[in-house]
C-alpha cells in the first residue's frame, strides 16, 4: 500500500483577519484533507504563524500545481511560506568534538527510526569518535583546529555542508564558536545544544558555574545559532532538580542525559517543520 501524499505548509506573515479561513478554503478547493492545523497570532509582534499538514486526494491537482496556485493566497497576505513533502528527510551534517554522548544518542535514534533525518556526515576537530561514526557507514571528516587555521577550517565545514546538500547543521557538543559570518550563512539551519539552562551560565564550564552558585535546578537548552553566543532563538529546554549533595560530576552526568533528550527533540521538531522563528524567540507547534 502506497503512503498518503502528505505535505506540510508553514506560514509566517503579518497578522490579519481571515488568514485561517483563506488557507483552509484554499486546501478545500484543492480537494485536500487537512490532517493537522496549528496557528498562533503573537500580539506583541503582530505576526501570524501557521503549520498545516494536508493530504492530497485523487481529485487534487499535483503537488507542484497546488504549490503554484497557493502563490496567489500568499501574495495577498504577504506570507513567507514553505510547502514540503511530509516524507522529506532533511539532510543533516553533525559537528562534534570530544564528548560523544549527544552524537551517540542521535545515531541510535536515527538507526532505530526515531529521528526522521538523513545524516550525511559527521565533522570533528578531533579524530577520537571516528570508529563510532564509521561503524554506521557514515562519512567522518576530521578538520583539526588551531588559531592560525580556524578561518580556513570553518570554510572547510561550510563548503562540505554545501557540497552535501546540507539542510541542517547540528552542533552536538561541538566546542568551537562559529564566526558571525558563518552564523548568518546558516541562519535558521544550525542547532546547538548548550549544557546549561540558558540564558544563565553561558560559555565554558556552566556546570562548574552552577555548582559555585549553589543552584537547585540545572538544565539543557537547544537553540538556533546566531552571532550572539548562546543567545539564539530557543527551541527546547529541560531541567532537573539538584541539591547541596550533588557534586559537579553528578551535575555533569545529569546534564548529559538532559542534553541528549533536548537535542533530539529540537532536531525532530525542526525536521517536522514545527519550529517557526519569531524574532529572538520561536513558535514550536508540538
Amino acid at each position: 500500500m502506497s503512503q498518503p501524499d502528505r505535505h506540510v505548509l508553514t506560514i509566517t506573515c503579518p497578522d490579519a483577519t481571515g488568514l485561517v479561513a483563506a488557507v483552509a478554503g484554499f486546501l478545500c478547493d484543492q480537494s485536500c484533507f487537512i490532517d493537522e492545523s496549528n496557528q498562533y497570532g503573537d500580539p506583541s509582534t503582530n505576526r501570524f504563524f501557521m503549520r498545516a499538514v494536508f493530504t492530497r486526494s485523487e481529485k487534487s491537482s499535483t503537488a507542484p500545481q497546488i504549490k503554484s496556485a497557493f502563490e496567489t493566497v500568499a501574495l495577498s497576505f504577504g506570507m513567507a511560506w514553505e510547502m514540503t513533502s511530509w516524507h522529506h528527510k532533511p539532510r543533516v551534517l553533525v559537528a562534534v568534538s570530544n564528548f560523544g554522548h549527544c552524537l551517540n544518542d542521535m545515531l541510535h535514534r536515527w538507526n532505530t527510526g526515531q529521528l526522521a533525518v538523513d545524516i550525511v556526515g559527521v565533522i570533528s576537530n578531533h579524530d577520537t569518535l571516528r570508529s563510532v561514526v564509521e561503524r554506521d557507514g557514515i562519512p567522518y571528516h576530521h578538520f583539526p583546529v588551531a588559531p592560525s587555521v580556524k578561518a580556513a577550517q570553518e570554510s572547510q565545514v561550510l563548503d562540505l555542508f554545501d557540497s552535501l546538500g546540507g539542510e541542517l547543521l547540528v552542533l552536538a557538543r561541538y566546542m568551537q564558536v562559529l564566526s558571525a559570518e558563518a552564523c548568518e550563512r546558516l541562519a535558521g539551519r544550525c542547532i546547538n545544544i548548550h549544557h546549561s539552562f540558558l540564558p544563565s551560565f553561558k560559555g565554558a564550564k556552566p556546570y562548574q558555574q552552577a555548582f559555585d552558585r549553589g543552584v537547585k535546578i540545572i538544565g539543557a537548552t537547544a537553540h538556533y545559532v546566531t552571532p550572539n553566543l548562546d543567545e539564539g532563538p530557543i527551541i527546547d529546554q529541560a531541567v532537573e532538580r539538584v541539591d547541596h549533595t550533588h557534586t559537579v560530576a553528578d551535575m555533569v552526568s545529569i546534564g548529559r542525559d538532559l542534553e541528549n533528550v533536548v537535542l533530539a527533540r529540537a532536531v525532530r521538531y525542526h525536521a517536522q517543520r514545527r519550529v517557526l522563528i519569531n524574532a529572538s524567540k520561536t513558535v514550536v507547534f508540538k
